[in-house]
């Protein structure tokens, strides 16, 4: 899952998208069931720097859960 918010981040090219974007990508049918799992690996993600998730244009707390609409944005390369 890491990869796929990663991809759809590099595909996105700086444009932000939301979590479940991504799992309707991948399970455009059955996407609702992989939220959990795109959340997980969305904050992972946050956790090593390699995204921003943002709320309402706030970067969210790493530490806090998500109950609300987020958006993921990929973070630019600085090497």
């Amino acid at each position: 899952m890491e990869t796929a918010i990663l991809e759809m981040g590099r595909m996105k090219a700086g444009s932000s998208f939301l979590p479940s974007d991504v799992v309707k990508w991948i399970y455009p049918q059955d996407w609702k069931h992989f939220i959990p799992e795109v959340l997980d690996a969305m904050m992972s993600l946050y956790k090593a720097e390699k995204i921003l998730i943002t709320q309402n244009g706030i970067p969210v707390d790493p530490k806090e859960k998500i109950i609300d609409s987020v958006q993921i944005t990929l973070k630019a390369k600085t090497n």
